[in-house]
């Protein structure tokens, strides 16, 4: 008798799970599918874009090594004048290898603009000869391919800020149905096992059955990473995520570490034309082997958000933004006040610098990215032959009647 109830109980657990499984598939199918997609082309930007921009990034100054760079607020003001905007330079990206282009960013963001159009006025990347002051090329960041897709995926085009709530929500039952999925797919016995690790076609024609196949067997393979990839997408959506991704791998720590009363102190008289460049110089000093790093250039801007210290960011790796220094430095003496290098950082703040790496693919380089890509695509497949099982029992119920 217990056995029977316990039956019936598994049973009736299935169908209502079924029957969440579907509804909600139904309601957020097109968005998994709009959000894998568009996940599935940003994946190699980086990759295209090198190519496309292969002779900007590098600046081909004839016998640089025997030249002397122009300073940072040389470079700035030379910028401003060949490229004129609205706004002052936010940053400049500084690499390591002398043999390539600084980055100079226009950058401005309109918190309270409804759409990601007006969100950001400008966004401009400028390719600059360090040696000589010369632009070498400028994209039109804001309208260009790689971002519109990357925001299309993040919020639909809407404002950043709740915009990523429309994507989050969907997202967020994904996951309960990729849970919910493997629940489903569970077999009963060991004859029902066999069926649902591969496809046994060489006796089947019917379409609906294939279709059935197609959709448990590859959301069973997908599932783990499916997973991963939502949840660190979730990552942007929803601070909870955030915090329980580093509660989880730090081992329990509830604080994140926080630097900011770290600040400067020295009288602003100190600044000069060249405190930007001993910055420069030392990071250079320190990180030789690094990849880039960038440098605020110290102006107001739109957002108006405030900066309680002058942090520098330190990329190691030109494929990779988990490996990573902070270093926080006075910006009127110039002075080096804090470094925070990946060795000092516990495996929670490891996790957080990672999340985007691991969402996009690029952790472990182009193998990852692959990885991304084609589970972006599968995913995306879910959706279809999910409805095409609901299409073709809702078809032939209705041929019944």
């Amino acid at each position: 008798m217990t056995n029977k109830k316990d039956k019936k109980q598994k049973s009736k657990f299935k169908k209502l799970i079924g029957k969440l499984h579907l509804w909600f598939g139904l309601l957020i199918g097109s968005i998994v599918f709009f959000i894998s997609i568009t996940g599935a082309l940003y994946v190699f930007k980086d990759e295209i874009e090198g190519v496309q921009r292969k002779e900007y990034i590098y600046h081909n100054e004839p016998n640089y090594q025997n030249k002397e760079k122009l300073t940072i607020k040389t470079l700035e003001r030379l910028v401003e004048q060949q490229v004129p905007e609205k706004y002052p330079i936010h940053w400049v990206n500084i690499p390591i290898d002398h043999a390539l282009s600084y980055q100079f960013y226009y950058y401005e963001r309109n918190e309270h603009a409804w759409n990601y159009f007006d969100e950001y006025p400008v966004y401009k990347l400028a390719y600059v000869n360090p040696y000589s002051g010369k632009v070498l090329q400028v994209y039109d960041e804001k309208n260009g391919f790689f971002n519109i897709v990357k925001m299309l995926h993040w919020s639909f085009l809407l404002n950043s800020d709740w915009g990523k709530w429309v994507t989050g929500i969907p997202v967020l039952i994904f996951v309960f149905m990729l849970i919910s999925g493997i629940i489903l797919w569970w077999p009963k016995n060991k004859a029902a096992r066999k069926q649902r690790f591969w496809f046994k076609w060489k006796n089947i024609k019917s379409w609906k059955r294939k279709n059935y196949d197609l959709h448990n067997i590859i959301g069973f393979y997908t599932s783990f990473f499916a997973l991963i990839f939502s949840i660190t997408g979730l990552f942007y959506a929803f601070f909870f995520i955030q915090a329980m991704i580093y509660v989880v791998f730090s081992g329990g720590n509830t604080q994140y570490p926080d630097f900011s009363h770290i600040k400067t102190t020295a009288p602003e008289e100190l600044r000069t034309e060249t405190t930007l460049d001993k910055i420069a110089k030392t990071v250079e000093e320190l990180y030789p082997d690094a990849y880039m790093f960038a440098l605020d250039l110290g102006h107001e801007h739109i957002d108006d958000h405030e900066h309680p210290n002058f942090e520098v960011y330190v990329r190691h790796l030109s494929y990779s933004y988990h490996k990573n220094s902070n270093l926080i430095f006075d910006e009127n003496s110039g002075e080096l006040l804090h470094t925070r290098n990946p060795e000092d950082k516990d495996f929670g703040e490891k996790m957080i610098n990672a999340n985007y790496d691991i969402h996009v693919g690029s952790i472990f380089g182009l193998p990852t990215k692959i990885i991304a890509f084609i589970i972006s695509l599968l995913c995306a497949s879910l959706p279809v032959t999910g409805f095409m099982i609901w299409y073709g029992r809702n078809k032939k119920k209705k041929t019944k009647a």
